[in-house]
């Protein structure tokens, strides 16, 4: 009897029975992929170069030994969320493009519809993909535990930290790999779904949460007790707890607040107010809403099977997509039958005619633009008393440029891969197009794409340039900055498109290319020219960086005490203290242009000349 029922609660509570042979098939393939391995090698380097910068940072070499035992404390600490830090983003984007595929994979494989003619159930399908991507996660998440370990013996960091920030990463990298997998669904193309998941959960974590605090603070958010302004009302607190970057934020100011209260959050929550936040609730909360997630596209899931198993419509986005193309077909008088006339460069032609986002044309690209738009207006009449100001100029074109930046990149380095993925890519290197013309096709693609975003900006420097909260040289300097970022991120994305097979290695290749250049290059020479006394390579590198550049070009430019200066007044703040004037900085940013129009000019070159190798 004992036996019996031992041998039915294994089952009933199997994890390998509840995830079915698709995580074991999933766990099998992984484990064959050179590029799972070449990624974990990745995030170790990064991994040890952010932690050597920040142990050489904290422990100086000069000073007697004693002055370096006492700094051993700061410097765990620093190490400790320095780690904590860079897993909790890296892990979550990681999560977004592994999953983008997931489903999609499958269906537009026709390979779903043939699981559901099998024992395996929808819930099983979608726990099996889930879990056999998060697995690879966990992995990451474990490679820094040694690390974690090893550096908590210098003191000043508890265990409860290290666990409880262990626990919000992977509860967030569930919910994001969730949101991820549920839009592949009805998503074919994999930078559709790596944009819609990047712009929700920018929605749900700090769009929705700092309107709401503009709006609300005086009333609702805040309270004296005892004297401090802490959190008490249930919205922050609400917030707090349902908003990853919030809860990572106030775990690390309750550890670091022990010594340095000036490292808390702008919120003021003192030791006292830590209270009201409760990390594992929030992770009970964050598993609540992937579950709900997990539901919801175990349904949408099991429809499109059936449908995809008894011959109909692969998906409801290919659905819609007839039902508007014979529309606008009968709309346009169009015979049935009737080939239209291409002019000029078919792939040129093709790419001027695709929607904006895949799936999203029509009402939807209008609507979402519209939305867009509103969302923008909204947060100009909540800082409405800062807009005059340089800084406030300077976070909204950074904003619309960061925005910018990964459309370019995801667009440009899935330009290619969907190609090859779908098996188009042979036929149209078959025809007679010369591989230029394919080149410049697909750039003027992805350029295309992107136009929205890079015109939002535009349309934001000019407005404010009438309100004079900006100066009117930033007409010549704006564009000028954004020509050269776009043509290398174009260009480079499509290197990297034509150099690899998959959407997921081009994604990640072309963010690591950016990391590299603008983040751990002048990081690592920073650290450098500590020891070397030599600056200037520094400087340079800071010049180029494009963030750089902008806040430089903003911070001179921006705020209404600037947009009425006089041109040559006018005074950038760039390293070297001879370009500070209106002229030098021009001719600085032509050429830093020239510089990167012509690296992209050569991974363009070398995209052109990997299109015909590899190709099956």
């Amino acid at each position: 009897m004992t036996t019996v029922l031992t041998s039915t609660f294994w089952n009933l509570f199997d994890p390998f029975r509840l995830l079915g042979p698709i995580f074991d098939k999933e766990l099998r393939v992984s484990s064959r992929r050179r590029r799972n391995y070449t990624l974990r090698l990745i995030y170790v380097i990064l991994l040890t170069i952010f932690v050597t910068i920040v142990w050489l940072s904290v422990v100086k070499s000069e000073g007697s030994s004693a002055y370096q035992k006492s700094r051993m404390a700061l410097a765990g600490k620093t190490i400790i969320t320095t780690i904590v830090t860079f897993q909790f983003f890296a892990t979550q984007i990681i999560a977004v493009i592994m999953l983008s595929t997931s489903i999609s994979d499958e269906i537009y494989h026709r390979t779903l519809g043939l699981l559901m003619t099998t024992p395996i159930g929808s819930f099983q399908i979608v726990m099996g993909k889930l879990f056999s991507k998060l697995l690879q996660i966990i992995l990451l998440l474990a490679i820094s535990l040694p690390m974690l370990a090893i550096v908590r013996i210098f003191g000043g960091v508890p265990w409860n930290y290290v666990l409880s920030s262990l626990c919000i990463t992977l509860t967030a990298v569930i919910f994001a790999g969730s949101l991820s997998l549920f839009f592949s669904i009805n998503n074919r193309r994999a930078y559709v779904v790596i944009i819609k998941t990047v712009v929700t959960l920018g929605v749900l974590y700090f769009f929705i949460p700092i309107i709401t605090g503009v709006l609300l603070r005086p009333r609702w958010l805040y309270a004296p007790v005892f004297g401090n302004p802490i959190v008490t009302f249930p919205l922050m607190i609400a917030f707090l707890h349902v908003n990853p970057f919030g809860a990572i934020s106030v775990n690390t100011a309750t550890m670091m607040s022990s010594y340095s209260p000036r490292t808390m959050m702008i919120l003021a929550i003192t030791p006292t107010g830590s209270a009201y936040f409760y990390w594992y609730l929030h992770c009970l909360l964050m598993l609540g809403a992937s579950a709900l997630l997990v539901a919801v596209s175990v349904k949408v899931v099991r429809k499109v099977a059936l449908r995809q198993a008894v011959g109909q419509v692969d998906s409801v986005s290919n659905q819609t997509y007839d039902k508007r193309s014979k529309k606008r077909s009968r709309r346009s008088g169009e015979q049935q039958g009737l080939i239209r006339q291409v002019t000029g460069s078919p792939v040129l032609w093709r790419e001027l005619r695709a929607p904006m986002i895949q799936g999203g044309e029509g009402r939807n690209s209008i609507i979402g633009l519209a939305v867009a738009i509103i969302a923008l207006l909204i947060t100009y009449g909540v800082c409405e008393d800062y807009l005059d100001e340089s800084f406030t100029q300077t976070g909204y074109v950074m904003m619309f440029t960061v925005i910018g930046a990964v459309f370019t990149m995801v667009l440009s380095s899935t330009s290619i891969t969907s190609e090859k993925e779908m098996r188009s890519w042979p036929i149209l290197l078959a025809t007679s197009m010369d591989d230029w013309h394919i080149l410049m096709g697909k750039a003027v693609g992805v350029f295309r794409r992107c136009l929205p975003i890079w015109l939002l900006m535009a349309g934001h420097v000019f407005l404010f340039i009438c309100m004079k909260y900006i100066h009117p040289i930033a007409i010549l300097h704006v564009p000028v900055f954004a020509v050269g970022l776009i043509v290398f991120l174009t260009c480079a994305g499509l290197y990297f498109s034509a150099r690899l097979k998959r959407t997921t290695s081009a994604v990640i290749a072309s963010f690591g290319l950016a990391l590299f250049l603008w983040i751990i290059l002048p990081a690592v020479l920073g650290l450098v020219s500590v020891f070397t006394r030599d600056y200037n390579t520094v400087r340079e590198l800071v010049s180029a960086n494009p963030a750089a550049q902008l806040v430089v070009l903003m911070d001179g430019a921006g705020g209404s005490f600037n947009a009425r200066t006089d041109i040559s007044k006018l005074n950038f703040e760039w390293p070297d203290n001879s370009l500070r004037k209106i002229w030098p900085t021009t001719g600085l940013l032509l050429i830093y242009m020239l510089i990167y129009t012509a690296a992209g000019v050569i991974f363009a070159w070398r995209a052109k000349c990997r299109f015909r190798h590899n190709v099956f």
